[in-house]
């Protein structure tokens, strides 16, 4: 799963989710107010917190499609190489 930093900067970009609810790994983020504005946000706020640059490839729908799939994307930027 993912660690606490990560779901703060999650959290605060998704209006529709209550603060005392639960965030599923698969939930989906645009059914729990993740819009195209709060996106850019969200990316911004994860690349500075985490010291990382998402690379072209992962800027789609599917790496911001849920909460899984995001840390996915960015645990593999955190592996050591």
């Amino acid at each position: 799963m993912w660690d606490e930093r990560f779901e703060e900067l999650l959290r605060a970009q998704l209006p529709f989710l209550p603060p005392d609810e639960e965030l599923a790994a698969d939930a989906v983020l645009r059914d729990l107010g993740l819009d195209s504005m709060a996106t850019v946000d969200l990316l911004s706020a994860v690349e500075q917190e985490y010291g990382v640059r998402f690379l072209d490839e992962s800027l789609n729908m599917s790496t911001f499609a849920t909460p899984g799939t995001l840390w996915a994307a960015l645990s593999s930027m955190m592996e050591p190489a």
